[in-house]
């Protein structure tokens, strides 16, 4: 069992109830994608911004406070991180509670649905393949689902595996509309209860028009949807089963899984993750969740410190050959995202304050959002935090900073 966090040492103190925050009524599409999305350049989730009474003293630990703001501040319920200094040094840290209902503990390290994430999981999958000579990275998505891709203004022949991994295929993102959203605001029905199958989503974004014209970046959870289907058109195999056997048993990710089909709990020790999807909604316990939704775009769960592990692994070319990871990390930089930020296939990195890169992707799913990136110099971080209500800027803008804080000092 995880070791039981200290109440002095890693939890504001909570000397009253807390009221549950809420979202304002903002399109969740720019934010997250209701299943997965790239938290970098756009998630956003609200806290009401009162605080418990009875805030305590600040900690000197500039990531443990960091993981106190994002709950004493913006109201999130609970923020869990790992984190890996300069000097090699493993550390993990919670604040907040695990549970509104019961006030239990935040589990030290545990285990979350890291959204987007996954993709970084699938990219990995993928290159492995191209490296083995079963996939071609700039051979078109037809070769390998023949017949499959065709909509308005879209056909399989004219877009390559390198543009689903890179988000350059024009392709809508299935939860762009119904039933995902309805009226621009989430249904909490199709988040979190609708099992379906990936041809079905993809059926729901080959009905829309596309993106935007040529190769131009349009951020779409559809393009990793095909990825799955193409892993396990090149392997016979479930691509569960490829993501497991090819990238978590090797790296001996021991809290790291892709659920099975219509699994809806978290298996390990986790904190409870919450969503609310108006200003007139107060957080709903959406814990229990079916992330058949998600599939390929982000269904993975995992933990902090195996996050860690994962992306330094990859950086340190533990997952990939030299060739493939080199096109990993060959990125782009799309107008209207951040400045110093770039996507690569699945991979993104993002400038420091300090000079140097941080190398991740991020992730939001209903319930949590988690945020980081390692350093070619070994530092890394991971910051998940359990809620999600878009309409809080400043809560991401914390996230950012606090991953930023943890790399450069």
């Amino acid at each position: 069992m995880p070791q039981q966090p200290d109440p002095q040492q890693s939890v504001p103190q909570q000397r009253g109830p807390r009221r549950p925050t809420r979202a304002s009524a903002l399109a969740l599409v720019s934010a997250f994608a209701v299943g997965a999305a790239l938290a970098v350049p756009g998630a956003a989730f609200a806290g009401d911004k009162e605080r418990p009474h009875g805030q305590g003293k600040p900690r000197a630990d500039v990531v443990q406070h960091g993981l106190d703001r994002l709950v004493w501040e913006d109201g999130v319920p609970a923020a869990l991180a790992s984190v890996t200094d300069r000097k090699g040094r493993d550390r993990d840290l919670v604040a907040g509670v695990g549970d509104l209902a019961t006030g239990a503990r935040v589990p030290v390290d545990g285990q979350v649905r890291i959204g987007s994430n996954s993709k970084t999981f699938v990219a990995a999958t993928v290159l492995q393949l191209v490296g083995e000579g079963l996939i071609g990275l700039d051979e078109p998505i037809e070769a390998y689902l023949p017949g499959l891709v065709r909509g308005d203004g879209v056909d399989g022949h004219d877009i390559t595996v390198r543009d689903l991994l890179q988000h350059t295929s024009g392709i809508r993102s299935y939860t762009d509309g119904p039933p995902f959203l309805q009226d621009g605001v989430p249904d909490l029905a199709a988040i979190t209860d609708w099992y379906v199958e990936p041809h079905e989503l993809l059926d729901l974004a080959l009905a829309m028009p596309t993106s935007g014209g040529g190769k131009a970046f349009a951020y779409s959870n559809t393009n990793y949807l095909l990825a799955g289907l193409i892993v396990q058109k090149a392997t016979g195999r479930p691509l569960a089963e490829a993501i497991t056997e090819r990238i978590i048993e090797p790296l001996g990710l021991r809290s790291t899984y892709v659920p099975d089909r219509g699994e809806r709990g978290i298996r390990g020790p986790h904190p409870h993750g919450y969503f609310a999807a108006t200003a007139d909604e107060e957080l709903v316990d959406v814990t229990n969740l079916d992330s058949s939704q998600a599939w390929a775009s982000g269904d993975v769960v995992s933990t902090p410190s195996d996050l860690n592990a994962f992306f330094s692994a990859l950086l340190g070319g533990k997952v990939l050959q030299p060739a493939e990871l080199a096109q990993m990390k060959t990125v782009i930089t799309p107008d209207g995202l951040p400045e110093g930020f770039g996507y690569g296939l699945g991979l993104t990195s993002t400038a420091l304050s300090c000079g140097d890169v941080a190398w991740g992707h991020g992730g939001a799913i209903a319930g949590y959002l988690t945020e980081g990136g390692v350093t070619d110099s070994g530092r890394a971080v991971t910051v998940a935090v359990t809620a999600l209500d878009v309409g809080q800027a400043d809560t991401t803008a914390h996230l950012a900073e606090l991953v930023d804080t943890a790399l450069c000092s």
